[in-house]
């Protein structure tokens, strides 16, 4: 083509495909021809300014040519269950047919498992595979090579460089936290056991956000990536959660979630104002709905200076609920700024009448007193700030007693009651707003009783005799350990000394005696009777008790008596067979024995 124009465009066309040039004559890489069949229809067009002019169109048939593409680069992996998702940069826009390679990494020796698969091109021109069957808890060795699908001698590629595929990442970090309260902010520290060591193969980091951060509340921070097991943050008071994920070449561990709890509320003071309707420039405001005093809320509003439809945001906070305000601001140095809480209160938008009365309300009563007790009611039915509660006590229709009782107290005691009598008690919550419902018990006082003077008298006899009873017992058990040493009794002999001398002077009696005695060597019988017969002839009246004591009274001489037991006992020595009667009458002693034959 001859001109003199100087810049000169052109485009050069294969069917409906064209490439731009500056020059003359261009060259053309195969591969970037949609090559369907072995015939094109080529032309050229030039362009200059705004004048433009086209040659003709010549049929034209490209030789058969070797295609072979590069080694796949870039290879990223990931673990879907137990199948291993394999991507790579594509060669062109085109399907592929790509070969893949593999073995466990515990096994370097073994043999290559093989898997073709056809690949297509995605929107980033990247080209994917999915290898099934595979142990996502095992560490192997991939390569990948892949071919053209669409030239007429297409050659395999060479095999990419190998890559080590860890094991997925099944389990979320066990992080232990150690928090440390400071002038209105926290000190977070964060430590986590080392993930297994065939996840780690190839490396793990761990990547940490937290909730106020992505909320950007008040200290904007994104997230950060660190390549150690511990991690220091600060925080604010309020509510928040920490994220800790592990991530590896092949993927991501589920997150391990450290939820740091606002600080307790019991404390917390109603709030005297707020930023709420103001403009923020330095601070951030978090509110969430305290329900029974859970500091770990699920929905946050966050209000910060860069926020958009502030009011919004604003119509989410709702009537009569109670809230956890806090106002925060970002403190320090611009590249270590951390959050600090200025502001901590409790907070009603509109506050009215609680709509449930206090809980559980009982009573118990003695004769003059009762005891009164009940729960608090649950914050979400106070719909306002409880200021105290009103106690009413009433005796037959008549208002005896109305105090106030401080909202804190849950027991109160009524005293100087009158007995025998029946109380109607009611008790109900009072906001700022007004009184809620009431709750109303009913008891009966114990009537007096008068002293029983026979209960007492009893019980003074059942003293008495449990002391006798307990002396007795202890007596004998003193006599059982130590018993008593018996004393030797000596009679005091006094000599019998007559009154009178008349009777020393009277008379002896002399009786007569028989006696009949059987020889020894003849038969007794059985119904015989007594071998001696004694017959004797005795005055009118008297016995044998009778003599004896007329001889006491005669005055017997000892001497006599003690004559007579002598020759009793040499006559028993003597014989051996012996009957002997001794027989007194009037102070004598009659010694009767028969010599053995």
């Amino acid at each position: 083509m001859n001109t003199t124009e100087r810049n000169v465009t052109f485009w050069i066309y294969f069917n409906k495909t064209k490439f731009e040039s500056l020059e003359k004559t261009c060259d053309i890489i195969d591969e970037l021809l949609p090559i369907k069949n072995r015939a094109y229809h080529v032309w050229v067009e030039a362009r200059a300014g705004n004048s433009s002019c086209m040659s003709t169109r010549r049929s034209v048939v490209l030789h058969d040519t070797a295609v072979k593409y590069e080694a796949p680069q870039n290879i990223s992996m990931s673990w879907i269950k137990n199948n291993l998702n394999l991507t790579w940069i594509a060669a062109e826009m085109y399907p592929a047919l790509a070969e893949i390679r593999f073995r466990r990494n515990e096994h370097p020796t073994e043999s290559w498992g093989k898997l073709q698969r056809t690949t297509n091109t995605t929107s980033k021109r990247s080209m994917y595979v999915i290898v099934g069957n595979l142990l996502k808890d095992s560490v192997y060795q991939v390569q990948i090579r892949h071919r053209s699908t669409q030239a007429f001698n297409p050659l395999w590629s060479d095999w990419s460089p190998v890559v080590t595929v860890p094991a997925a990442l099944e389990q979320k970090p066990e992080v232990t936290i150690m928090t440390k309260l400071l002038d209105g902010t926290r000190k977070v520290t964060l430590t986590w056991k080392p993930m297994p060591h065939a996840a780690a193969v190839t490396g793990v980091s761990y990547f940490l956000n937290d909730t106020q951060s992505f909320y950007g509340c008040p200290c904007k921070k994104k997230g950060y990536r660190i390549n150690t097991r511990e991690h220091t943050t600060t925080v604010s008071l309020s509510a928040v959660n920490i994220t800790v994920i592990a991530t590896n070449s092949a993927g991501n561990s589920p997150p391990a979630i450290i939820q740091v709890p606002a600080e307790p509320a019991a404390d917390f003071k109603i709030c005297d104002k707020t930023l709420l309707d103001e403009k923020l420039t330095k601070s951030c405001l978090e509110l969430y709905e305290l329900q029974d005093g859970d500091s770990r809320p699920a929905n946050v509003i966050t209000l910060t200076a860069k926020m958009k439809k502030k009011k919004q945001i604003k119509m989410n906070i709702k009537d009569y609920v109670r809230y956890l305000y806090f106002e925060h601001r970002c403190e320090g140095e611009s590249k270590d700024r951390n959050p600090k809480t200025v502001k901590m209160c409790l907070f009603y938008q509109k506050e009215g009448v609680p709509l449930r009365e206090p809980q559980d309300f009982i009573a118990s009563s003695d004769t003059h007193t009762a005891d009164l007790s009940w729960k608090g009611i649950p914050s979400v039915d106070q719909r306002g700030f409880l200021t105290h509660y009103i106690l009413k006590v009433s005796s037959q229709d008549e208002l005896k007693e109305c105090r106030n009782i401080s909202a804190s107290l849950l027991k109160h005691r009524l005293e100087n009651l009158t007995p025998g009598t029946k109380y109607n008690i009611s008790l109900v919550g009072v906001t700022r707003v007004g009184e809620g419902p009431e709750a109303t018990v009913t008891i009966i006082t114990f009537p007096e009783k008068p002293v029983n003077v026979w209960w007492s008298l009893g019980l003074l006899f059942l003293f008495f005799f449990l002391t006798i009873m307990c002396t007795c017992i202890l007596k004998r058990i003193q006599n059982k350990i130590f018993p008593p040493v018996p004393t030797p009794v000596i009679p005091d002999l006094i000599p019998y000394q007559p009154e009178s001398q008349e009777f020393l002077e009277g008379k002896e009696e002399v009786h007569k005696l028989t006696l009949h005695q059987h020889p020894e060597d003849k038969s007794v019988p059985e119904d015989a009777e007594e071998t001696t017969v004694l017959t004797r002839e005795w005055d009118e009246g008297t016995d044998v008790d009778d003599g004896v004591d007329s001889m006491m009274s005669e005055g017997t001489s000892d001497e006599a008596l003690r004559s007579s037991r002598e020759g009793e006992i040499t006559d028993l020595e003597q014989v051996d067979n012996e009957i002997a009667m001794l027989i007194y009458r009037n102070g004598l002693v009659f010694d009767v024995k028969t010599d053995s034959p």
